[in-house]
C-alpha cells in the first residue's frame, strides 16, 4: 500500500494548495459545540431542506443549522441546565424541517440528558470549565479525550465526536492544544470510502476498517505535510460527492454497513 500512500499524498498536496478549512465561526460557544457534536451521527434526513431561503442543505449540516437556529430562538437552548430533562418530542421539534425530522429523537434526547447530567455533576454544567480542566491536553491522564469518554455520546473508542469537538474548540480559540501529535483523522463513512477505494486500506469488518482508516490517514497527513485536522476537513468536504478523490486503484469498494442504532457511526 506504499504506492497508494505516495499517490494519495501527491493528490492531497494538490488539493490543499487551494483549500480553506472551516473556521466554525457559526458555532457560538463550547456548550453549543459539545451538545451538537454529541448527537452528530446518522442524521436520517431523507431530503435536503432550505434554511431561510438559502440553498438546500442535508445531513449533518442541516442538523447543525436547525439546532443552532433553535438555540438562538430560545436564547440559549444548548445548555446543561436546559437539556437535563429534555424529551424526544422536543428534540424532534427542534430538528424538524418541512415535515421531517432527525432520526431517533428519543435516543438523541437520552444522549443529551446523560451529557447534561455529567457536565453538571463534574464540570459546573459548563463545557468551558471542562476545557479549562484539561489544560490543553488531548490525550493521556487528564486529557480532553479521557474527560469526554465517560459520557455515553462520546464513548466511541475511536473518539470521532471527541476529535470533532476538540477541532471546533481549537479553531474558535477555546482550546490551545499542547500535544498536537495526539490529533487523529476521524474515520467516518466518507473517509472510510476514500481510503478503501484508493487502496490505502483493505476491506473487512467495520471496526477493522475504521481503525485501519484512521491509521492510514494519519500516515497520509504526515506524508502530505498537512495537520491531521486539516486533512480531515479537506477529505470530508471534498470527498462527500467524489468517492474517488484520492484515486480508485482498488475499484468499486464501499464502506462497511452502518450499525443500526449506533450513536457513533
Amino acid at each position: 500500500m506504499e504506492g497508494a500512500l505516495e499517490a494519495a499524498a501527491g493528490r492531497v498536496r494538490e488539493l490543499a494548495a487551494g483549500y480553506e478549512p472551516p473556521t466554525f465561526a457559526h458555532v457560538p460557544d463550547p456548550d453549543a459545540a459539545i451538545f451538537l457534536c454529541a448527537v452528530d451521527h446518522s442524521t436520517g434526513y431523507a431530503q435536503a431542506h432550505s434554511m431561510d431561503g438559502g440553498e438546500p442543505i442535508a445531513g449533518s449540516e442541516l442538523m447543525w443549522a436547525l439546532g443552532l437556529r433553535a438555540h438562538e430562538r430560545e436564547g440559549g437552548l444548548l445548555r446543561a441546565a436546559r437539556l437535563r430533562d429534555v424529551s424526544g418530542a422536543e428534540v424532534g421539534e427542534w430538528f424538524g424541517a418541512d415535515g421531517e425530522t432527525v432520526g431517533d429523537p428519543d435516543r438523541r434526547a437520552a444522549l443529551w440528558r446523560d451529557l447534561a447530567a455529567g457536565l453538571e455533576r463534574d464540570h459546573a454544567g459548563s463545557a468551558a470549565v471542562l476545557l479549562d480542566t484539561c489544560e490543553g491536553r488531548l490525550a493521556g491522564e487528564g486529557g480532553l479525550l479521557g474527560m469526554l469518554a465517560p459520557f455515553e455520546a462520546y464513548a466511541d473508542p475511536l473518539a470521532k465526536k471527541s476529535y470533532l469537538f476538540a477541532k471546533i474548540c481549537e479553531r474558535r480559540g477555546w482550546l490551545e492544544v499542547r500535544d498536537p501529535e495526539s490529533w487523529e483523522v476521524c474515520a467516518d463513512n466518507v473517509l472510510m470510502r476514500l481510503a478503501l477505494r484508493s487502496g490505502l486500506v483493505a476491506e473487512g469488518p467495520l471496526d477493522e476498517v475504521r481503525a485501519a482508516t484512521r491509521s492510514a490517514l494519519k500516515r497520509l497527513a504526515g506524508a502530505a505535510g498537512l495537520p491531521a485536522p486539516i486533512l480531515d476537513d479537506l477529505l470530508w468536504e471534498l470527498g462527500r460527492e467524489d468517492p474517488d478523490l484520492l484515486g480508485a486503484a482498488a475499484g468499486e469498494l464501499r464502506e462497511p454497513p452502518r450499525r443500526p442504532g449506533s450513536a457513533f457511526y
